[in-house]
This record gives structure tokens, C-alpha cells and sequence, in this order.
């Protein structure tokens, strides 16, 4: 009776773990884990997106007026007539005897981050060179982690969100079909999600129909619409309060009125500061008017002290928009805002073609290796072929049960790992087939058959599975895609094409005879 191994035991759960976890991708069943599509294969939405850098540059100092602001007001140091222009931010220190005090409180602040100067009562705030381009990469590397934060949150399968070239990110979106869907991803991904609390000026709020944004910004001012009415316009401090930055979470509620808002959480510096501001705004009844994208949600006077760091916006959305608001708020703003520069929606029928196409040439590939091996190698042949198809099952499982993208060039790396599979058993065949030939025993040779070939097959394997590691690191898209399935698969003929087969070998070998070499092996025995 014939005895099973370890080695055909580990065999056999491998094949049936690859046959049970396969069958959901092979079915498309909609119960289980199953491989996804990538774009070439199922159609979608492929973008080359620009960055305003620039804006980066702004926001950036905008950030440094507002810590400057805080930071002087905490030591009784009045600023106004703040402004942004020619990549410099300047604001006037109205009394002049605190301007070097200001100076030396600022300069501690921001170390050499910042070039700090002053002209009369103007201190006006520069960026170096080096700092300018750190906050242009910055801010293009956040765009693509933030552009694919948002598509992972809204739930879609494997996106590709990648930087190409020095300023440009591309992003691919695989099964978004409709043209509604596409739309509303365009928004999500375009949509900069930059919030600010903002105080309006109070003194001359009600002046604000007759002012120009030139004059505003004498004040230090900007003129802002009502998110819903465009007519309603507010007239607000330059300098914000909070930004998006300081937000720790947010998500779509409703209130009692059962209308969707937005709820936020705002971080420990950023609650002290709202908590400070509130403490002092609402002994004047002052209001503080919460920005999304430069249009006003909402402006509510303060009645009390607000602490806990909480705050909510409401502007009339749909839950729909709500959601899409809160996960672009969650995954941060984008320091920068993106364009579109090129756009293209992938029809499925492209799909449709080459998986037709890439089907019959992996099919036709197998049948044709399968065939070859039985014919030349005999019985040998038929083992290789067992173990070739257990690799094949095992690729699509493990794909599957880790969520990744099958692409074109994916299925070729499927078909290429059937080439080294069955390369590895031709290896081990022909040595064994040598040692038979010179009269070693049938033990000794399928034995040192498998010692002779392993070195070969492990330095091809080795060598193929770091440049596939290297293409998954530093390629996009289908690069990736071509890699992943490469990998899986050099992973998983290690296992069927060495280990398995040796130990059917090991459980048939009182089967194998001297007469019948030719049967088992491709050669006339001894």
C-alpha cells in the first residue's frame, strides 16, 4: 500500500485550498472573495490630474499669518491689514513700539523656516527657496495620499492613484460605469475640502454690500458668499481661526430636523484655540462663520464658551453630498487644489475583447504545455501537469482572498508562471532521466535528481521574485498588476512544482519499476 507523505499531504490541502478559494472568482459568485478587474479589463475612468502649486504656497502662509496672529495675540500684540501677495505675507504691527518685540517673538516661532523682516510697522513673512520647493512636493505626494484616502473611504476596489512625471498625479478608477458615479468622483477627488472657521468683522460687517475686494483687503479682509444664497455676503477676518488641518474626524449625521449635517472633531491644539477664541467672542456676541472652499455654511453668533473641540456644518446638503463632504474632510485637505488636464472613461467592451483574447491564449498555452509534457515525459508529464494546475488554482485564490487587481498584463504574468512552473519540472525531469540513464538506482535518482535541479530552480526564482518585487514598489497600474500575479506565482511553484511533485514521487515510487522507465519517464529502462 502506498504511503502519503508530508510533502503530498501539504500538496493536497494546497490544491484544495486553491480549488475552494478560486471558485468564486471563476464562478463570479456574488458570495465569497473574489479577483477584481482592473481597468483595462472591465472599463472605467482613467484622469491625468494637474496641481495649482502655487495656491500651496498660499495656503502655506496663510497658516503662518494665523500662528503669527495667535501667537502675538497672546502676548498683547495687535496686528492689521494683513495680506498675501508675490509669495509673501504681510501684516502691520499697529503699535510700533511692539514691532522688535514682535520680531524676536516670531523669529523664536518659526526658527528658519521663515525669512522675517521689517519696514516701519510692516513685518512681512518670506519663504526660502528650499522651503518653497519642500512645500510644492509636499503638497503634490499629499494629493495623491489624499486623492486615494477618499477613493479607499468611498469604497471602490483597488484605484490607482500615482504620481507621474514632477507635478502631474494619475488616477485610474476601475468599474465606474455611469455617468453620474463618474461625475460625483470628480468631485470627490477635485474637491479641496479645505475648512476654516473664520471671525467676521464686526465693525464693518455692515458695510459690506458697498466694499470692493480691494477695499476689504486695506482691512485685511476677504468678501465671502452664502453657500446657499449667493446674494448673502459676509465680510471676514483674512486670518482664520482653525483650518481643516486641526480635524481628527467627521462624519454625515443628521440633526433634529432630520436634515443632513456634517459633524466634526477638531484636535487638542485645535480645541484650546477654539475654546480661547469662543471665551473672548462671546462677551461681544461675536460670530464666527465656518468656510468650506471659500463659500459660507454658516456664521453663528457666540453665546458661550465652546470647548470639547466639537463643531458641525450645515448647508442644505443631500446625504449624498454630505457623506462625499465628510470623507473628503476626514482624508484632509488638499494643501494644493487639482485639475483636470486630460479625462477618458474606458468602455467595457475593450474589457470584453481581451479578456476574450487573454482567456483563449492562457487555455490554449496549458493544453499545449499540458499536452507536451505527457507526450515527452510519460507519467512524469502527468505529475507536472497535476502540480502545474494546482499552481494555477492557488494564483487565483491567493489574488482573490487578498483583494487584488487582475490586469492585462497581469493574466500575462499568469501565463508566464505556467512557463516557469513546468520549466522547473522539465529541470527536475531531465535530471532525473541523466542519473537513470547512467544506472543509478530509481530512488537514488528521482532523490539526487531534486538535489541537482533545486539550485538552478531556486537562483531563476529568487532572481525573478526580486524584480518582481522591485516592478510592485516602483511600477502603477498594470506594471503592478503584471507583478503581483508574477510573484504569486514563482510563491506557489515553489510549492506544487518542487515539494509536490517530490513527494508523489516518494508515495508511487514502489510503483516504478526498471521495466517501465519509458511509461513513467520518457525512456526505455534499463
Amino acid at each position: 500500500m502506498n504511503k502519503l507523505n508530508y510533502r503530498v499531504v501539504i500538496f493536497l490541502l494546497a490544491f484544495a485550498f486553491g480549488v475552494i478559494f478560486s471558485i468564486p472568482s471563476l464562478t463570479q459568485s456574488n458570495e465569497g472573495k473574489k479577483i477584481t478587474l482592473g481597468l483595462d479589463l472591465q472599463g472605467g475612468l482613467h484622469m491625468l490630474l494637474g496641481v495649482k502649486t502655487n495656491e500651496a504656497l498660499k495656503s502655506y502662509l496663510k497658516s503662518l499669518l494665523s500662528t503669527a496672529q495667535y501667537t502675538l495675540d497672546k502676548k498683547d500684540i495687535v496686528i492689521d491689514k494683513v495680506e498675501i501677495k508675490d509669495k509673501k505675507a504681510t501684516f502691520e504691527v499697529v503699535d510700533s513700539d511692539d514691532v522688535q518685540n514682535a520680531l524676536k517673538i516670531l523669529r523664536e516661532t518659526f526658527k528658519n523656516d521663515v525669512k522675517i523682516s521689517a519696514k516701519g510697522n510692516i513685518v512681512t513673512l518670506t519663504l526660502p527657496p528650499k522651503k518653497e520647493q519642500a512645500i510644492i512636493q509636499k503638497a503634490i505626494n499629499q494629493a495623491v495620499e489624499t486623492i486615494r484616502n477618499r477613493l479607499n473611504q468611498y469604497g471602490l476596489a483597488q484605484p490607482t492613484v500615482a504620481k507621474q512625471g514632477k507635478d502631474k498625479i494619475l488616477v485610474e478608477i476601475p468599474g465606474v460605469k455611469s455617468q453620474k458615479e463618474i461625475e460625483r468622483l470628480k468631485r470627490l477627488i477635485s474637491k479641496q475640502a479645505h475648512l476654516v472657521q473664520m471671525p467676521v468683522d464686526e465693525e464693518r460687517a455692515n458695510r459690506v454690500y458697498q466694499m470692493t475686494p480691494q477695499e476689504a483687503k486695506k482691512y485685511g479682509d476677504i468678501i465671502l458668499e452664502d453657500v446657499k444664497n449667493p446674494k448673502i455676503k459676509y465680510l471676514l477676518k483674512n486670518i482664520p481661526i482653525l483650518d481643516g488641518s486641526m480635524i481628527t474626524d467627521a462624519k454625515a449625521r443628521f440633526d433634529r430636523n432630520g436634515q443632513p449635517i456634517i459633524t466634526f472633531t477638531l484636535n487638542g491644539e485645535g480645541a484650546k484655540i477654539f475654546a480661547d477664541f469662543t471665551e473672548k467672542a462671546y462677551k461681544t456676541r461675536a460670530r464666527l462663520a465656518i468656510v468650506l472652499d471659500n463659500k459660507v455654511y454658516s456664521a453663528p453668533h457666540i453665546n458661550e464658551r465652546i470647548g470639547g473641540g466639537r463643531g458641525e456644518i450645515s448647508g442644505g446638503f443631500t446625504i449624498e453630498e454630505a457623506r462625499d463632504i465628510a470623507i473628503a474632510l476626514r482624508s484632509g485637505a488638499l494643501l494644493a487644489p487639482v485639475y483636470t488636464m486630460s479625462e477618458r472613461s474606458i468602455g467595457p467592451s475593450l474589457g470584453k475583447d481581451s479578456i476574450h483574447q487573454s482567456s483563449i491564449a492562457l487555455v490554449l498555452g496549458f493544453v499545449l504545455v499540458v499536452a507536451f509534457m505527457a507526450i515527452y515525459y510519460g507519467i512524469a508529464g502527468i505529475i507536472a501537469d497535476i502540480a502545474l494546475l494546482a499552481n494555477l488554482f492557488l494564483i487565483v485564490a491567493i489574488m482573490a482572498l487578498f483583494g487584488a487587481t487582475l490586469t492585462l498584463p497581469g493574466m500575462a504574468g499568469i501565463v508566464l508562471t505556467v512557463g516557469m512552473a513546468v520549466d522547473a519540472n522539465v529541470i527536475i525531469n531531465e535530471r532525473i532521466r541523466e542519473l537513470l540513464r547512467e544506472g543509478v538506482s530509481i530512488p537514488k535518482a528521482i532523490e539526487q535528481g531534486y538535489e541537482n535541479a533545486f539550485s538552478a530552480i531556486w537562483d531563476a526564482n529568487v532572481t525573478t521574485l526580486i524584480a518582481s518585487t522591485l516592478l510592485f514598489f516602483y511600477g502603477t497600474g498594470p506594471i503592478k498588476g503584471f507583478a503581483v500575479t508574477m510573484t504569486i506565482g514563482i510563491l506557489a511553484s515553489m510549492l506544487t512544482a518542487i515539494l509536490g511533485t517530490h513527494g508523489i514521487y516518494q508515495m508511487l515510487l514502489p510503483k516504478i519499476k526498471k521495466e517501465n522507465l519509458n511509461l513513467w519517464f520518457g525512456i526505455k529502462g534499463a
